[in-house]
């Protein structure tokens, strides 16, 4: 039986999970345009369809945590971040607008911003690595 309330919380819910969807497909949209690579080319590299790529990045299909791995691994960039994305993974509130940034910079070229990118993900991963080195 349901709980009083809960019902009237389902179009809410559903949109939430639509307009998350939207913006993890928005978000790869913008990696793979980035990387300048074609929907077709990411799609090879990720091991999916041409078509399910396109249903994801229009919001269209949740991937699953493989699939999300799969497209992170292709464009060079964390599966974490694609794992927050949609949903997955709660962000920890720490997460710097870096990627943003230089995303939104009008001074950087698309291949500036790709390097930039691709360093700072570097670093990040790196980060991490000798944070869990100095755990042990």
């Amino acid at each position: 039986m349901p709980r009083a309330g809960s019902v009237g919380n389902m179009p809410e819910v559903r949109q939430e999970v639509e307009d998350r969807l939207t913006d993890l497909g928005g978000f790869i949209r913008s990696q793979r345009e980035l990387t300048r690579l074609s929907v077709r080319r990411l799609a090879e590299l990720a091991e999916v369809s041409n078509p399910y790529l396109s249903q994801i990045e229009r919001g269209l299909r949740k991937p699953s945590a493989d699939i999300l791995q799969q497209i992170a691994k292709a464009l060079k960039i964390s599966a974490e971040s694609l794992y927050v994305k949609a949903g997955i993974l709660e962000s920890d509130g720490e997460e710097p607008d870096v990627v943003e940034a230089v995303r939104r910079d009008p001074h950087l070229d698309a291949g500036q911003k790709e390097t930039l990118l691709r360093v700072y993900e570097s670093l990040r991963a790196q980060s991490a690595h000798g944070d869990r080195e100095a755990d042990r």
